[in-house]
């Protein structure tokens, strides 16, 4: 087997609050296969955000390792570890984020530039993933003159545009209602069949965690394949 996009060992997080020490994650181990889709499920305040923010380099663990296409994410400092999501990871929130003062494709385009990648070259990138996602017709338009459901494809594409190698994703659909919910959960799907990325989906909707080709579950801290 090739090595995996995204891996953890012995992952743990805790904090300390005056003589309390709080376990929020107990040696979390985890693989993550290139082009596989996998669900975390688990119970509010089970860890299940914790977990994701450890995987995408945005916080640092109390002991153990995250490694993204076999890189060390506790090895690198700030700066590198900066790069290495923006090279590698892509990240979707159940609020989607966009900057309001500019259109959806500015918003797509924006983690190219930040590459200083040539801004035609960005905007052809972009105009290709937001068409590929229903939105080929609302390129100028801005967050607030698009719906829920929208947004939250704008979003999308704006992780998808740097061709990361893992898409990890907090509540994707939390914030949309069931029609529009299923609408994103489809195109999640069918994105990482045509576009061989991985993705790593924290949810609450059973519909969408069955969607996933794997299923894990956080209880606790810990984490475990669900049946």
């Amino acid at each position: 087997m090739s090595e995996p996009v995204l891996e953890t060992r012995a992952l743990a997080k805790r904090f300390e609050e005056g003589p309390q020490v709080l376990e929020i994650l107990h040696g979390v181990d985890m693989q993550v296969q290139r082009g596989e889709f996998v669900a975390i499920v688990g119970s509010s305040g089970s860890g299940k955000t914790t977990l994701l923010h450890l995987l995408g380099g945005l916080d640092s663990p109390s002991s153990g390792e995250v490694r993204i296409c076999g890189q060390d994410f506790s090895r690198c400092n700030e700066a590198q570890r900066g790069e290495l999501r923006n090279r590698h990871i892509g990240f979707v929130y159940q609020f989607h984020h966009l900057l309001p003062e500019f259109s959806a494709l500015e918003n797509v385009c924006m983690p190219l530039l930040l590459r200083n990648s040539d801004t035609r070259d960005a905007e052809a990138r972009a105009t290709r993933l937001l068409t590929r996602v229903g939105l080929g017709e609302r390129l100028q338009h801005k967050p607030a003159e698009l719906s829920g459901g929208e947004r939250q494809r704008v979003a999308l594409a704006r992780a998808l545009v740097t061709e990361p190698a893992v898409v990890l994703a907090d509540e994707p659909t939390g914030n949309l209602d069931n029609d529009t919910s299923q609408e994103v959960q489809a195109l999640l799907a069918e994105l990482n069949r045509e576009l061989g990325i991985s993705l790593v989906i924290v949810t609450h909707d059973q519909v969408l965690a069955r969607s996933a080709g794997r299923i894990l579950r956080m209880d606790h801290g810990r984490l475990s394949e669900s049946a």
